[in-house]
C-alpha cells in the first residue's frame, strides 16, 4: 500500500507489467510478430490480411480475457467499477478510431514500439499519455468523478 493510495498494488502492477514484456518479448522472439492487440484483432476479424494466421489471432484474442478471467477466479474475484454503457461504447468507439488513425493501439506502441525504438511509437505513447493526463484534468476541473 502507497500513502495516499490506499488501493494501489505496485507489486501486482509490477509483476503485471513483466508479464506482459515477457509475452510481448516471446512473440517478437519465438513468431517475429509485435504483439498489439488492435493488429491481431484485426486479422482476427479477417481486417487485415498480414500477420500471424487467423487462428492463432483468434488465440490471442481469446487468451486475454480468459487470462483475466482465471486469475480473477484463482486471486478470489475483482472488484471492477464501470462507467454506464454509453460511456462504454463511446469510448470504444473512440478508442477504435484513434487505433486506426494512430496506426496501432496503446499496448503496440507503448510496449513494442517504445522498446523498439521506434519514433513514431514514442510520438504516439506520449501523445496517448498527454491525452489521458489532460481528460484527467479537465474532469477534475469540471468537479467530474473519475473511476479509479
Amino acid at each position: 500500500m502507497l500513502p495516499g493510495f490506499p488501493d494501489a498494488a505496485p507489486l501486482a502492477g509490477l509483476g503485471g507489467g513483466i508479464l506482459i514484456g515477457l509475452a510481448a518479448a516471446l512473440m517478437l522472439l519465438g513468431a517475429g510478430r509485435i504483439a498489439g492487440v488492435s493488429g491481431i484483432a484485426s486479422r482476427a476479424l479477417g481486417i487485415s490480411d498480414s500477420g500471424m494466421s487467423k487462428s492463432s489471432a483468434w488465440m490471442f484474442i481469446i487468451g486475454l480475457p480468459l487470462g483475466a478471467f482465471i486469475v480473477a477466479v484463482w486471486s478470489g474475484g475483482l472488484d471492477a467499477k464501470f462507467a454506464g454503457t454509453g460511456a462504454l461504447i463511446a469510448a470504444g468507439l473512440l478508442v477504435g478510431i484513434g487505433t486506426r488513425l494512430g496506426s496501432g493501439c496503446t499496448s503496440g506502441h507503448g510496449v513494442c514500439g517504445v522498446s523498439r525504438l521506434s519514433q513514431r511509437s514514442v510520438v504516439a505513447t506520449v501523445t496517448f499519455m498527454a491525452a489521458g493526463i489532460a481528460t484527467v484534468a479537465i474532469m477534475n476541473a469540471m468537479g467530474l468523478e473519475v473511476l479509479q
